[in-house]
């Protein structure tokens, strides 16, 4: 007796990869499993390809890579229903995600030059005789294992920013959404045909396990903390440097003085859109008990007019993992039981494949639904004394990806954001700082570490390569065998006093 699949989950039959669609069960592809063999094939295949793509030279892949991201453009509307047939999510969601993506790639490329280039440093005090440089060089071929959620968006702040700064890629897209990395890949090849600077290796964990030790000089990982950490065990046995951008437990604070109109509308956006299935998504929101009541009122109806659904029109999807459901379901039961007021939705919003708008109100801190990443539609709000509180609650859990602000004094909210532990916050808004390609993006404990994104994030896939050139003979020569050493000795006391003993 053959057990029933749950429409979305993928499976392998005869050696292929099977992607469905989350709401249908429709089969969108099948892919062949790239076995460990063939993976280390494919680094060795990038190895040659990454010379002649490092050898283009800055401006080179700019014109390459500019290319690439008008052709996507071009087809935007493809792309858009392929992400909807395999992810779930509404069509102008994935236009959404793909309008981002399309204008990191463009940053990555026409800003790698200035970044990264060859360029002059200051020479240190005591060795005026030497010139000194700095560039960054590609590591080479850099493993990039991207997740499901937003398929385009997020190996694309790898891919695009790593093929900027002359590395060659070989990515391992999520079991969940190969139709779209395969589609990714095979557009590249389209604008660079000579040579296999962006290759893909489809499968399950197994193979992004045999990506981490297949000798690529750098893995660049984006899922859940759990698989980072699988994924930095596996990288330790080479040394091989990773990249971590795990989940989140994101926090919106909402202080007395905010436009409450526009913090409920964010809050919704930030912790509903494309389902909740977002690491940056607002999970949390700390409101300031004076202005609470108002703000849930504004939140719940807000949410209640929300259309759940695959049908055209719909503005909540499906949940793409169909394992992710009994996690947002634990989520909520748990809270409910620990006397958490409901305030929209509850258990029995959960009507798999599809998770409707969920608010609960007071919430125990020890809550899962507080201390663990729930990735569906669903808001807790709490009520604080004041701000101050709601930043102490805010960096309680492990979490510290990103979080939004409100508050209508600009010095005030300025100083909560700075004051919340994560990598990036959003002052008067959600999610901000991912469409903007000129900001690090990346997060700090269990959200994991290293930036993508901005010059930070071009950095990230290159190494440092330092360079001192004699210019003239040393006027104390003291780093030789030949110096006098009583005489050195004495003299390089005095000039230190004399220009660091003041």
């Amino acid at each position: 007796m053959t057990a029933t699949r749950i429409p979305g989950t993928p499976f392998v039959d005869d050696g292929a990869l099977v992607s469905t669609n989350p709401a249908t069960g429709e089969e969108v592809g099948r892919f062949p499993v790239a076995s460990a063999d063939e993976v280390t094939a494919a680094v060795e295949r990038a190895r040659t390809a990454q010379e002649w793509w490092a050898a283009l030279g800055f401006a080179g892949r700019r014109t390459r890579l500019l290319k690439y991201r008008a052709l996507v453009a071009q087809r935007m509307e493809e792309l858009a229903a392929l992400m909807r047939r395999e992810g779930g999510k509404p069509e102008v969601d994935a236009v959404v995600e793909l309008a981002s993506a399309i204008d990191h790639v463009h940053w990555a490329a026409t800003n790698a030059r200035r970044v990264l280039r060859l360029r002059r440093v200051r020479a240190a005090r005591l060795q005026l005789e030497f010139a000194s440089s700095v560039e960054y060089q590609p590591h080479g071929v850099v493993g990039v294992i991207g997740p499901w959620n937003y398929p385009v968006f997020t190996p694309m702040g790898s891919i695009g920013y790593a093929l900027a700064a002359g590395n060659a890629v070989v990515y391992k897209p999520s079991e969940y959404t190969p139709a779209v990395g395969q589609w990714l890949v095979e557009r590249f090849a389209e604008v660079v045909p000579e040579h296999p600077v962006l290759q893909i290796v489809h499968g399950l964990g197994e193979t992004g396990a045999a990506l981490c030790r297949s000798g690529v000089n750098k893995i660049a990982f984006t899922g859940s903390t759990a698989t980072g950490k699988r994924v930095m065990a596996a990288c330790a046995e080479s040394l091989t440097p990773v990249l971590v951008e795990c989940g989140g437990k994101d926090a919106m604070i909402v202080d007395s003085d905010a436009d409450l109109t526009a913090a409920a509308d964010a809050a919704l956006w930030g912790g509903v859109y494309n389902a909740g299935q977002t690491c940056v998504g607002i999970e949390r929101v700390y409101v300031v008990s004076s202005v609470a009541d108002r703000f849930v009122a504004e939140l719940v109806a807000s949410a209640s007019k929300l259309k759940v659904g695959f049908e055209e029109g719909s503005e909540v999807g499906p949940i793409t993992m169909p394992a992710q459901v009994e996690i947002i379901r634990r989520h909520i039961d748990d809270a409910v039981a620990a006397g958490a007021t409901v305030a929209l939705g509850g258990p029995d919003a959960v009507k798999p494949p599809y998770v409707h708008p969920t608010i609960l109100v007071d919430v125990p801190e020890t809550s899962a639904a507080v201390r663990e990443e729930t990735f569906g539609p669903v808001l807790v709000v709490n009520r604080v004394r004041d701000a101050d509180e709601a930043i102490e609650r805010a960096n309680a859990v492990s979490y510290g990806l990103g979080g939004a602000v409100f508050s209508k004094r600009r010095a005030r909210a300025i100083d909560l954001a700075r004051r919340l532990r994560s990598g990036m916050t959003a002052v008067n808004s959600v999610l901000s700082f991912a469409g903007t390609p000129s900001v690090p993006f990346g997060g700090v404990g269990d959200s994991g570490f290293g930036r993508i994104h901005g010059d930070d994030g071009l950095r990230e896939f290159t190494r440092p390569k330092s360079i001192t050139a004699r210019r003239a003979r040393s006027v104390l020569p003291a780093t030789t065998f030949r110096r006098d050493p009583a005489a050195t000795a004495r003299r390089l006391i005095k000039i230190i006093k004399l220009v660091h003993g003041r």
